[in-house]
């Protein structure tokens, strides 16, 4: 390696501690800096915001403060936009930016402004804090506040979701038997996405020298563990492990994608507007993301690092399949994965059939999924 090549490195690994170090920041309320040419964009997730926070960004930011939100929240707002975009806060009024963040009923009450590099790069750590993807954000000196917050570069942050899809090792491995797949094996990566380790579980012992049977599963606390009857994740994850012990084997990655990628705290706020009527698309979108936000490449890398390159997926979502095929593996076939259907989570699986593409080929009693739901 030469000297270029472990200086360039060696910038990486900074970087990447350093948007670490950010998320941690940001998901303890505190706030974090993004650093550019002219300054520092100083940024408080809106979740933090009391009062007394409010009071001590308008201290610094002189009346030139802006509330920064994701473009699906501008379009529940009123506003036609693919973009996210910034509205001024001349006074850091705490009602009214929780109102325009939050509210169901809010409309926009401002001109909206297109965001500078720095913004959208502070846009993008609250999304991978898995908090509201809405800050207040201020401009700055760098010598104001360098030595007292964490800061990154906007290049740190785009660097960091892809160094942390390629960044997987094996961490530890041990035989697990499960009910119905006693014959199983942990395999436990760190890396990825998400704050906690992914999980291959190789059930029986599939050959790799064939095309093996494998499932991308995103982890659902309230569906896999409780039961949930609002979704099928539950059934789809123990049917597959059945399926794939009485079959041949095969490998689930149970991946840390908790609400398609939002967190679980976001995940719950959804759920509380899906029983104010809300699709859960549409309840996504009013939070302020995108229909999905997970990735898989790092899946692809999972599976290549335990040697499989051709695979049969188990899935019903058409992106899954994608994905694994343009990250180099080879999909020989793919078949659904059917859940039980119940009262509650059946206008969830029309949703997901035609606004998703989903491939699930009945569904009792389910009139088509429509946007646009109120409270």
């Amino acid at each position: 390696m030469t000297d270029r090549e472990r200086s360039l490195l060696a910038a990486d690994v900074s970087g990447q501690i350093k948007v670490e170090r950010a998320l941690a920041e940001i998901r303890s309320g505190r706030p974090v800096a993004v650093s550019g040419a002219e300054g520092l964009c100083v940024c408080v997730c809106v979740e933090a915001l009391d009062e007394d926070a409010c009071s001590e960004i308008a201290t610094h930011a002189n009346g030139h403060a802006r509330l920064l939100l994701a473009a699906p929240r501008l379009r529940h707002l009123g506003v036609d936009r693919q973009e996210a975009g910034a509205l001024a806060l001349p006074q850091v009024d705490a009602a009214r930016i929780a109102h325009l963040a939050i509210d169901t009923q809010a409309r926009i009450d401002a001109p909206v402004c297109a965001l500078s590099v720095e913004e959208n790069a502070a846009l993008e750590l609250m999304r991978l804090a898995l908090v509201l993807p809405a800050l207040v954000s201020f401009a700055a000196p760098h010598s104001a506040f360098a030595d007292a917050l964490v800061w990154v570069s906007p290049q740190d942050v785009s660097a960091f979701r892809d160094a942390q899809q390629h960044d997987l090792r094996i961490i530890s491995r041990a035989p697990v038997p499960l009910e119905g797949a006693a014959d199983s094996e942990f395999v436990v990566f760190r890396g990825g996405e998400g704050f906690r380790d992914q999980v291959a579980v190789i059930i029986g012992k599939p050959d790799l020298s064939k095309p093996v049977t494998v499932r991308l599963h995103s982890a659902c606390l309230t569906g896999d563990l409780f039961g949930s009857l609002k979704c099928d994740c539950g059934d789809q994850l123990r049917h597959t492990a059945h399926f794939m012990a009485e079959n041949g084997g095969g490998i689930l990655l149970y991946l840390d994608q908790e609400g398609r990628g939002n967190g679980m705290s976001n995940k719950i706020r959804a759920y509380r507007l899906q029983g104010q009527g809300y699709d859960t698309y549409d309840a996504d979108e009013v939070l302020g993301f995108d229909h999905d936000q997970r990735g898989f490449a790092f899946a692809a890398v999972m599976l290549k690092q335990l040697g499989v390159s051709v695979v049969r997926v188990m899935t019903n979502n058409p992106i899954k399949i994608a994905a694994l095929e343009q990250a180099g593996l080879t999909v020989d076939a793919d078949q659904r994965v059917v859940g039980r259907q119940t009262v509650q989570n059946v206008r969830y699986l029309a949703s997901k059939r035609d606004r998703a593409g989903h491939f699930i080929d009945v569904l009792d009693n389910a009139p088509p999924a429509q946007g646009g739901a109120k409270d």
